[in-house]
């Protein structure tokens, strides 16, 4: 008998409690699920409209932080996008956008879950960022499939524009690379002081490293080092950052070592050949154009796509 009435008594206490929890977080809950805009019925939340918000200020901390329509309209645009896309047959899986955003992460050094935790302490959130990405994926392969052939530049545009604007690069030269990467593996979570230790064993092997032939076998040889299959670029595909590197670099040698998300990274020239083909000033004149050309499309693509949706906006 008391030990059915002690379990009743408990049995009440931790439903008022359950009911006061409710009660506290029911108008978080709910203001978080407000419907803020409505794009042909889909809805775009409150919470949506938030983390936005966040997101676009940690990605331009320099900017004014942007006002609420213009992040309701960049949300209205995606779903637009992606919808058209998908109408297509245009569907990005989820792998890829995983590994889009896993590059992200590797261009700021660090990997998935440190970004996802970046996010979060922002008060966005992996979500939000990989919404973006499939819908810049999406959309960018809706609009190349579709206008491939207004797309397409021609060799002689480039010129011209060579010689408009950068008379001084008609002679510019272009290299092909065959490089083959080094990593020193670091597993993941490890401290700052297990990065610089292998970064000074990166520089030993630098230092000891005078062609490929020789020197690849000993890096294979060395513990918990990959040496990776050789990669081919062309000096026009590169950014200039790593272009100087490489021009710094004598064949046979190594780049100076870069931490990533794998652990101490370098790159063992092995070829560099001259080519006149696509040097890096007339892939930056050819981007340009493109660009121009792309944006232009895809602007007068989602304004339609705006005039025949039916888009309601909530106060």
């Amino acid at each position: 008998m008391w030990t059915m009435l002690t379990n009743t008594v408990r049995w009440t206490v931790a439903a008022r409690m359950l009911a006061a929890a409710v009660i506290v977080f029911a108008p978080s809950f709910a203001r978080a699920q407000q419907v803020v805009a409505l794009v042909d019925g889909q809805p775009i939340t409150q919470l949506d409209l938030e983390q936005r918000t966040k997101f676009d200020q940690m990605s331009n901390p320099n900017k004014a932080a942007p006002t609420r329509q213009a992040v309701i309209d960049e949300l209205v645009d995606e779903i637009l996008e992606l919808r058209e896309a998908k109408r297509f047959g245009i569907v990005v899986p989820d792998s890829e956008v995983d590994d889009s955003f896993s590059g992200v992460a590797a261009h700021m050094g660090a990997d998935s879950q440190k970004l996802t935790e970046m996010l979060a302490r922002g008060g966005a959130s992996a979500n939000t960022l990989k919404q973006r990405l499939r819908a810049q994926m999406a959309w960018a392969a809706l609009i190349r499939g579709r206008y491939k052939a207004s797309l397409e530049i021609a060799d002689s545009d480039v010129e011209a524009q060579l010689e408009l604007h950068k008379p001084e690069d008609k002679n510019e030269v272009g290299y092909e690379y065959i490089m083959r990467p080094i990593v020193f593996v670091v597993p993941r979570g490890s401290s700052d002081s297990t990065f610089e230790a292998r970064k000074h064993e990166a520089e030993s092997l630098r230092g000891r490293f005078q062609n490929c032939d020789s020197g690849i076998s000993f890096a294979r040889a060395l513990s918990e080092v990959a040496v990776r299959d050789q990669v081919v670029k062309f000096s026009a595909d590169l950014p200039q950052a790593l272009r100087d590197i490489l021009d710094k670099t004598d064949v046979g040698h190594l780049t100076p070592p870069e931490q990533t998300a794998e652990g101490i990274q370098m790159f063992a020239l092995c070829s560099k050949k001259e080519t006149k083909s696509d040097t890096p000033g007339k892939k930056e004149v050819r981007d340009e154009i493109f660009q121009k050309k792309f944006g232009a499309r895809a602007k007068r693509y989602l304004a339609e796509l705006r005039r025949s949706a039916m888009i309601e906006y909530k106060q």
